[in-house]
């Protein structure tokens, strides 16, 4: 049977897997990405430990190629990421090292990008030309299917929905270096920062919860504390403008989120942004993935089988 490997680097795991051409994993991995080192080479090491792992399996000696979905942005001419605000390193260097360590394909794609590949291969989108993949997690990615083909860009990298601006009024800088981002507010790492500077302003009362933690903030919310439910009003009208500027932008069927924002809270989510959605297009289906974070890796074998 033809495998794949499939790599998703992101900015917190790297994960690994060998997948079959029917989308089944048939053996996974995860470690911490690196991010202490002398430059990127140390995240090329990890790469290739895993995979060397996967080649070691029984299954492995059917490998065709290797897909790597990665955190952006991404210089796919050379095969690199570069400049990730969530990255240790300024550049990681990947279709070459491992193409020479391992004498087979590589291609390499931005994980938000492989994220809507992986949902439309075996997630809430199959059988969808129209489809907006968000993933809501340490950043805010987003990857695009308008008419049954996957938008890339000049560079791999149309689709950066974390860097649409959303606000103007707390002008919260982004990782990126510029303000009002998406993702300055509304990503798991952001929405306490964000939290600091409604608090400042709305000035709600006593705070009877860790505002200091995103899963604190929600599961207050959960339990209708007043002060987290004041906020995530707040958030829901962050993430609609967001997502408002991905419908126009996109006119999707279907827009699934993701990252673990949108699996562990995807209904507070969406029960406080979605009466916020402009509706000067139609509103799409919106569902929270069912792949178990596995998207990007789904969709970087897909890119994978593709690219053989």
């Amino acid at each position: 049977m033809t495998t794949v490997i499939a790599v998703d680097l992101g900015a917190t795991n790297l994960r690994a897997a060998l997948v079959g051409p029917d989308a089944t994993v048939l053996a996974h991995d995860a470690v911490p990405t690196p991010t202490a080192g002398s430059g990127g080479e140390v995240v090329t090491a990890a790469i290739m430990a895993e995979v060397e792992a996967l080649l070691a399996l029984p299954e492995g000696r059917d490998v065709t190629a290797i897909g790597v979905a990665s955190a952006g942005p991404l210089d796919l001419g050379r095969g690199w990421v570069v400049h990730s605000p969530n990255m240790a390193f300024p550049v990681v260097e990947i279709t070459g090292p491992l193409r020479e360590r391992f004498g087979l394909p590589v291609a390499l794609i931005n994980d938000a990008r492989a994220g809507v590949l992986g949902e439309r291969w075996a997630g809430a989108a199959r059988g969808s030309d129209n489809v907006v993949y968000v993933t809501l997690s340490t950043g805010i990615g987003g990857g695009a299917v308008v008419n049954g083909r996957l938008l890339l860009g000049m560079t791999g990298n149309a689709g950066e929905v974390g860097h649409i601006t959303v606000d103007t009024r707390y002008n919260l800088v982004c990782g990126c270096g510029y303000r009002g981002h998406w993702e300055a507010y509304a990503s798991a790492k952001n929405i306490p920062r964000f939290f600091a500077a409604w608090r400042e302003e709305a000035d709600p009362g006593p705070v009877a919860f860790d505002a200091s933690s995103t899963r604190a903030i929600f599961a207050a919310a959960r339990e209708e504390d007043p002060v987290a439910l004041a906020f995530m009003e707040a958030l829901g009208r962050v993430n609609a403008r967001g997502v408002s500027s991905v419908i126009v932008a996109y006119n999707p069927e279907v827009l699934v989120l993701d990252g673990p924002l949108a699996r562990y809270h995807g209904d507070v989510v969406i029960r406080h942004m979605e009466p916020c959605i402009d509706r000067f297009l139609a509103l799409p289906r919106i569902a929270v993935s069912e792949l178990a974070g596995q998207a990007p890796l789904l969709g970087a074998a897909a890119w994978a089988l593709e690219a053989r």
